[in-house]
């Protein structure tokens, strides 16, 4: 199963990094994504990385949000900057392996005005 973790209580403008450490070989895996679910809200993609390393941002997180990986430590990164009050929600990795989609365990971020 995939790990995910880096959240916690940030001031708006401020940064957090996420990680999620994959199991095997990180260029097993198609594509690797994080998603995010804000109270009472439908969870929602934010970026991706192909194993290619073709990267793709949601519009309101481009240019703050930046997702990449670490091969030797199997581990994906959301490193997030500028964080906005709107960015509060629970943060989820995705691993896709041919038809068959893996998830981490939320990680809460939560952005303070």
């Amino acid at each position: 199963q995939l790990q995910a973790s880096g959240g916690g209580l940030v001031q708006a403008g401020g940064s957090l990094r996420l990680s999620c450490v994959v199991p095997g070989n990180i260029f097993g895996f198609k594509t690797m994504a994080w998603y995010r679910q804000a109270p009472g809200k439908q969870r929602e993609w934010v970026a991706s990385i192909t194993a290619g390393g073709i990267t793709d941002y949601m519009d309101s997180v481009k240019g703050r949000f930046t997702i990449s990986r670490e091969i030797a430590r199997n581990t994906l990164y959301l490193r997030m900057n500028n964080l906005k009050p709107e960015d509060t929600a629970d943060y989820y990795c995705k691993a896709t392996r041919g038809a068959s989609q893996y998830w981490g365990q939320g990680t809460l971020v939560t952005v303070s005005s």
